[in-house]
Protein backbone atom coordinates (compact mmCIF):
# COMPACT_ATOMS: atom_id res chain seq x y z
CA UNK A 1 0.00 0.00 0.00
CA UNK A 2 1.48 3.57 -0.49
CA UNK A 3 1.97 5.53 2.07
CA UNK A 4 -1.68 6.70 3.46
CA UNK A 5 -3.21 7.96 6.87
CA UNK A 6 -3.91 4.49 7.27
CA UNK A 7 -0.46 2.86 7.18
CA UNK A 8 -0.63 3.58 11.39
CA UNK A 9 -2.56 0.43 10.93
CA UNK A 10 0.36 -1.87 10.56
CA UNK A 11 1.77 -0.97 14.05
CA UNK A 12 -0.99 -3.18 15.64
CA UNK A 13 0.31 -6.29 14.08
CA UNK A 14 2.46 -8.12 16.21
CA UNK A 15 5.94 -8.93 16.25
CA UNK A 16 5.62 -13.10 16.41
CA UNK A 17 9.16 -14.28 15.34
CA UNK A 18 10.47 -17.58 16.91
CA UNK A 19 13.61 -17.87 19.25
CA UNK A 20 16.21 -19.53 16.98
CA UNK A 21 17.92 -22.89 17.70
CA UNK A 22 14.73 -24.14 19.23
CA UNK A 23 12.46 -27.39 18.37
CA UNK A 24 8.78 -26.29 16.81
CA UNK A 25 5.95 -28.46 17.65
CA UNK A 26 2.65 -27.57 15.17
CA UNK A 27 -0.09 -29.89 16.48
CA UNK A 28 -2.91 -30.39 13.76
CA UNK A 29 -5.90 -31.31 15.72
CA UNK A 30 -9.67 -31.82 13.90
CA UNK A 31 -12.02 -29.44 15.22
CA UNK A 32 -15.44 -31.44 16.31
CA UNK A 33 -14.13 -34.74 15.10
CA UNK A 34 -15.62 -36.97 16.98
CA UNK A 35 -19.06 -35.69 15.61
CA UNK A 36 -17.24 -35.57 11.97
CA UNK A 37 -16.07 -39.47 12.47
CA UNK A 38 -19.65 -40.49 13.86
CA UNK A 39 -21.30 -38.90 11.17
CA UNK A 40 -18.86 -40.28 8.66
CA UNK A 41 -19.50 -43.72 10.35
CA UNK A 42 -15.37 -44.42 10.96
CA UNK A 43 -14.70 -47.78 12.90
CA UNK A 44 -14.52 -47.31 15.95
CA UNK A 45 -11.86 -47.47 17.68
CA UNK A 46 -9.50 -46.10 15.15
CA UNK A 47 -10.67 -46.27 11.24
CA UNK A 48 -7.85 -48.17 9.61
CA UNK A 49 -9.09 -45.48 6.28
CA UNK A 50 -9.10 -42.12 8.34
CA UNK A 51 -5.28 -43.14 9.72
CA UNK A 52 -4.04 -43.29 6.55
CA UNK A 53 -5.80 -40.24 5.20
CA UNK A 54 -4.25 -38.72 8.36
CA UNK A 55 -0.71 -40.04 6.97
CA UNK A 56 -1.29 -39.10 3.52
CA UNK A 57 -1.84 -35.42 4.88
CA UNK A 58 1.26 -35.17 7.02
CA UNK A 59 3.37 -36.89 4.29
CA UNK A 60 1.90 -34.06 1.74
CA UNK A 61 2.70 -31.47 4.17
CA UNK A 62 6.02 -32.51 4.65
CA UNK A 63 7.05 -32.76 1.30
CA UNK A 64 6.12 -29.07 0.55
CA UNK A 65 7.99 -27.65 3.62
CA UNK A 66 11.33 -28.74 3.35
CA UNK A 67 12.68 -27.93 7.23
CA UNK A 68 10.18 -30.21 8.43
CA UNK A 69 11.81 -33.53 9.93
CA UNK A 70 9.41 -35.45 11.70
CA UNK A 71 5.29 -35.88 11.80
CA UNK A 72 3.62 -37.38 14.69
CA UNK A 73 -0.06 -38.37 14.19
CA UNK A 74 -2.50 -38.42 17.17
CA UNK A 75 12.55 -19.31 10.24
CA UNK A 76 8.96 -17.39 9.84
CA UNK A 77 6.61 -15.71 11.92
CA UNK A 78 4.21 -18.66 13.37
CA UNK A 79 1.38 -17.41 12.36
CA UNK A 80 2.56 -18.31 8.72
CA UNK A 81 3.90 -20.95 9.72
CA UNK A 82 0.98 -22.86 11.56
CA UNK A 83 -1.76 -21.28 9.02
CA UNK A 84 0.56 -22.66 6.18
CA UNK A 85 0.88 -26.09 7.66
CA UNK A 86 -2.98 -26.30 8.52
CA UNK A 87 -4.64 -25.27 5.51
CA UNK A 88 -2.06 -27.49 3.89
CA UNK A 89 -3.14 -30.23 5.99
CA UNK A 90 -7.30 -29.14 5.51
CA UNK A 91 -6.80 -29.23 1.51
CA UNK A 92 -5.08 -32.68 1.55
CA UNK A 93 -8.02 -34.42 3.90
CA UNK A 94 -10.50 -32.63 1.33
CA UNK A 95 -8.29 -33.87 -1.51
CA UNK A 96 -7.36 -37.28 -0.46
CA UNK A 97 -10.92 -38.32 1.05
CA UNK A 98 -12.12 -40.18 -2.28
CA UNK A 99 -9.00 -42.14 -2.50
CA UNK A 100 -9.52 -43.65 1.12
CA UNK A 101 -13.27 -43.19 1.44
CA UNK A 102 -14.85 -44.35 -1.88
CA UNK A 103 -18.13 -45.39 -0.99
CA UNK A 104 -18.52 -41.90 1.59
CA UNK A 105 -19.50 -38.78 0.19
CA UNK A 106 -17.43 -36.09 2.68
CA UNK A 107 -20.76 -34.51 4.13
CA UNK A 108 -19.28 -31.64 5.28
CA UNK A 109 -16.21 -29.88 5.14
CA UNK A 110 -13.50 -30.69 8.02
CA UNK A 111 -11.51 -28.46 10.14
CA UNK A 112 -8.43 -28.49 11.98
CA UNK A 113 -6.86 -25.98 14.25
CA UNK A 114 -3.25 -25.71 15.21
CA UNK A 115 -0.58 -24.39 17.71
CA UNK A 116 3.15 -23.83 17.74
CA UNK A 117 4.90 -24.78 20.73
CA UNK A 118 8.94 -23.83 20.73
CA UNK A 119 11.25 -26.55 23.15
CA UNK A 120 14.75 -25.55 23.63
CA UNK A 121 16.06 -29.12 23.56
CA UNK A 122 16.00 -32.48 22.51
CA UNK A 123 15.07 -33.71 25.88
CA UNK A 124 12.31 -31.50 26.25
CA UNK A 125 11.33 -32.70 22.69
CA UNK A 126 11.75 -36.22 23.84
CA UNK A 127 9.46 -35.51 26.88
CA UNK A 128 6.79 -33.72 24.38
CA UNK A 129 6.64 -36.55 22.68
CA UNK A 130 6.68 -39.41 25.29
CA UNK A 131 3.45 -37.38 26.25
CA UNK A 132 1.61 -37.44 23.17
CA UNK A 133 2.28 -40.97 22.78
CA UNK A 134 0.94 -41.95 26.43
CA UNK A 135 -1.90 -39.62 25.39
CA UNK A 136 -2.71 -41.65 22.30
CA UNK A 137 -2.32 -44.85 24.01
CA UNK A 138 -4.65 -43.76 26.64
CA UNK A 139 -7.37 -42.15 24.02
CA UNK A 140 -6.97 -45.10 22.11
CA UNK A 141 -8.96 -47.53 24.94
CA UNK A 142 -11.71 -44.46 25.17
CA UNK A 143 -13.23 -44.33 21.73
Amino acid sequence: MAKSKYEYVKKFEKNDSLLPNTWLVIRVDGRGFHKFSDRHGFVKPNDQKALELMNKCAENVMNEIDDIVLAYGQSDEYRKIVSTIVSLFSSNYVFHWNKYFPDKELLYPPSFDGRVVQYPGDNNLRDYLSWRQADCTSSFFIC
